[in-house]
């Protein structure tokens, strides 16, 4: 599992000076943006479709133990293994351990993002288990070793002439070529060919239904498709907030999914699949696992601010709308989440002190939050975060690493309440912030002072206080004005 969220600034500084980037930024989340505006407008009513999926998500996370439990009850009753596993760790592991149990040498995935949560793909190369991503957008990072660039294209960024080059590489291409047709025509050849050979089919779960034990996929490729009906045994990912309590909820969401998503009234390909094959069906796998990962949801559910990006859907509605991600694309978040989703989701998965640059790469515009179809608050929570991380909050991975801007802000409230402690302190920092601030030099002011001063340019304080300078021209008795009176 690689985590680079620590780099956030580093990889920001470089994908502001891509002006490939850059450019391709500037036109297709708009673009993602508009097709999701005339989607929705399909509805009879957009507005209140919206806060129909933003209730039954609300429903899910009040309710998120039990419905988990009714899934997990009718699921095994459709003849499904369902594997509870705390943290990924353990969801590695199982599946492994599943691989060698039942002598697996290739696996093919669909898109699933909480697999990259979990860095199965490394596991399972790491001990000798061919494992090839089919989405075609997925299949390029992964052989290229990047992180995905948006959630609904993790390739769309990188060039003709790069894919071209991968694929006579690694693809099998015979000719070079720049037409995208040919293109995806090598990719369907090379990936079709694991199909035919699959032994184990890893697909993640779009929306698990509790009503009924059934998982919902959609995508547009078939490659998911292929995943789960190809292969003697499935593996089903999925994070615990997952769950819906009925199938007509699923299907609302999955309308609304899809329009945030793409801007498709509904994706080209819906599998609703219950339990493995039956006898006499001829698709679908013998045995199907369903891998329920925890990994540190249950600790931050328990917190009634924190839950609520339980929410999510994962549609990326949200990054297209939000400027911080128009500007510098998904690569500076460093993990399979980015955007505001990333933003919300990350530091509970990872901890306040690894992700606190995503938190604070925030213009709290709130843009996420009015197109979010779940209901996320995401600049709610980022302020949240912001306090946690300041107060130490151990239980969501925050430090006392802000001791200092914490006594600065202190002693300034203080101040600001008792006049005589203001003017003591106002006497003993003056020589040493006209000395920064007069030769432009603020980073040779002591303490919490430089790093408050570094991004704001103050004026030098003077070297007498308004009263002084008043008392020293004469214009008022020593003794202070009289109640009541004003000066000339």
């Amino acid at each position: 599992m690689r985590v680079t969220t620590h780099r956030f600034k580093a990889v920001v500084k470089k994908e502001i000076a891509d002006l490939s980037s850059r450019t391709f930024l500037s036109f297709l989340p708009p673009l993602f943006a508009a097709l999701r505006q005339a989607a929705m407008a399909s509805f009879p009513d957009p507005a209140g479709a919206h806060a129909y999926a933003a209730d039954i998500r609300a429903e899910v996370v009040a309710h998120l133990p039990e419905l988990l439990e009714e899934f997990e009850r009718n699921a095994t009753g459709h003849g499904a293994k369902v594997i509870w596993a705390r943290d990924a760790q353990e969801a590695n592991e199982f599946i492994l351990n599943l691989a060698k149990e039942k002598n697996i040498t290739l696996v093919t995935k669909g898109k699933s993002m909480v697999s990259e949560e979990i860095g199965i793909n490394e596991v399972l190369l790491g001990n000798g288990i061919e494992t090839y991503e089919t989405d075609l957008g997925e299949f390029i990072t992964q052989q290229l070793d990047r992180p995905p660039f948006h959630i609904v294209g993790p390739a769309v960024n990188i060039s003709l002439q790069e894919i071209c080059d991968l694929f006579m590489e690694k693809a099998g291409m015979t000719e070079p070529t720049m037409d995208p047709v040919k293109l995806g025509y090598a990719a369907r050849l090379f990936l079709r060919d694991k199909f035919h050979r699959v032994e184990m089919g890893i697909t993640g779960v779009n929306m698990a239904v509790a009503e009924t034990g059934s998982l919902i996929n959609v995508e547009n490729e078939g490659n998911i498709r292929l995943s789960k009906s190809s292969p003697r045994i499935q593996v089903a990912l999925m994070s615990i907030e997952k769950v819906v309590p009925t199938m007509k909820d699923a299907l609302h969401l999955v309308r609304v999914l899809c329009r945030h998503c793409t801007g498709q009234a509904i994706s080209a390909y819906v599998s609703i699949d219950t339990g493995p094959k039956r006898p006499g069906e001829i698709d679908g796998p013998e045995e199907l696992y369903i891998v329920i990962v925890d990994n540190g949801r249950s600790t931050f559910y328990r917190d009634l601010r924190a839950r609520e990006v339980l929410r999510c859907i994962r549609c990326g509605a949200c990054m297209n709308n939000c400027p911080v991600y128009t500007t510098i694309g998904g690569y500076p978040y460093g993990w399979a989440y980015s955007g505001p989703m990333g933003q919300a989701l990350n530091p509970l998965l990872l901890g306040l002190e690894q992700t606190q640059d995503l938190y604070r790469a925030c213009t709290l515009c709130g843009s996420c939050k009015t197109v979010c179809p779940a209901g996320v608050d995401h600049p709610g929570l980022f302020l949240y975060y912001r306090t946690k991380d300041v107060e130490g909050d151990r239980a969501f991975g925050g430090m006392t690493r802000h001791w200092k801007e914490t006594t600065a802000f202190r002693l300034f409230t203080y101040g600001t309440t008792h006049p005589w402690f203001w003017n003591l302190a106002s006497k003993i920092i003056r020589p040493f912030y006209n000395n920064g601030a007069r030769d432009g030099m603020v980073s040779e002011l002591p303490g919490p002072f430089e790093a408050w001063f570094r991004s704001r340019n103050l004026p030098a304080m003077p070297k007498r206080t308004f009263h002084e300078e008043w008392k020293r021209i004469g214009k008022i008795p020593a003794e202070g004005p009289t109640h009541g009176s004003a000066p000339e």
